[in-house]
């Protein structure tokens, strides 16, 4: 899929704009740097997915997790959220933005391991409270005024490098470990995994705030780069992120999918967006297209895995 797609806006660039699409250096990072924080937030879906879950609120952890961090960011100033906890260093504002996600996270694995609530419904919960809190936290008003050493995290290529490494590590990790094993477990069967040993409710709390501190990570990239905290940040994300890992040949059914898979789901979201844009589609077709693509990957996934059984 994405070696075509790759093919497709190449010849669209060149019958269209008379030049290539991908083969430069500057367009290559930007859209690379417009989907680096939906890759961090599909790793975490994906890991999330593979147990048979969904989460629905990695966006609005985002905006959450980015109005806590930088309102501990800010520098001295007549706008400043707490007037007593400014020009702190830079690794405060950080663990607070990653404690947030990680927070939210873990309540949302708790609510689904002990209370059996659908994974669809506890998230959905979660997506409408954090955005409400992401609001109520400083009456809807954005923060600014954020030191220099803070959003130099978001300066450059820095996010996608966080995204290599976080793709790298949580590879490695459901590959070659039992934390990788006892995800596929309970994915596939979950029953089965509780009687083989596995202590199913921790698992799953332990996948989803994980999946909540990738998404802290995420805010904090976010509003660094934009040098501000803003209650509608990561506004829709949670969909591109589970659009990459679907995409990238995660099972929605469970225990079947991997990082690799979401990086180049990631990547053809960015091709696609990137694409659309070089060659002066209209943004709605964009989206229209982008649904019609994330439909026929779970069809194809469907059929792959009816003619495995058969």
């Amino acid at each position: 899929m994405l070696v075509g797609i790759v093919v497709l806006f190449e010849l669209l660039g060149w019958s269209v704009r008379g030049t290539s699409f991908l083969f430069n250096g500057q367009r290559l990072l930007v859209m690379v740097l417009q989907v680096s924080i939906i890759g961090l937030l599909a790793i975490g879906v994906t890991q999330v997915i593979l147990t048979g879950g969904i989460d629905l609120s990695s966006g609005s952890v985002v905006a959450l997790s980015a109005m806590v961090a930088a309102s501990l960011a800010q520098t001295a100033g007549p706008r400043a959220v707490f007037p007593s906890l400014v020009d702190l260093p830079v690794v405060i504002p950080v663990a607070a933005g990653l404690a947030t996600g990680a927070l939210a996270g873990w309540v949302n694995g708790n609510l689904i391991a002990l209370t059996r609530i659908p994974p669809f419904i506890a998230t959905l919960g979660m997506m409408v409270s954090a955005r409400g809190l992401a609001r109520y936290y400083t009456r809807g008003q954005p923060v600014s005024m954020l030191s220099e050493t803070y959003t130099r995290i978001g300066e450059g290529a820095l996010p996608v490098v966080m995204f290599v490494i976080a793709a790298a590590v949580f590879h490695v990790l459901l590959r070659y470990t039992r934390y990788g094993k006892y995800t596929y477990a309970i994915g596939a069967n979950a029953q089965a995994a509780r009687i083989s040993g596995i202590h199913v409710t921790r698992h799953l709390v332990l996948v989803y705030t994980v999946a909540g501190l990738l998404s802290g990570l995420g805010g904090v990239m976010t509003s660094a780069r934009a040098a501000s905290g803003q209650a509608g940040m990561g506004m829709s994300y949670e969909l591109d992120a589970i659009a990459a890992a679907v995409i990238g040949g995660t099972s929605l059914s469970g225990g079947i999918g991997r990082i690799t898979g979401t990086v180049i789901g990631t990547v053809i979201l960015g091709v696609m967006t990137s694409g659309f844009t070089f060659i002066g589609f209209d943004a709605y077709i964009q989206d229209i297209v982008k649904g019609v693509v994330i439909v026929l990957a779970v069809v194809i996934d469907r059929y792959r895995h009816r003619e495995v059984h058969a």
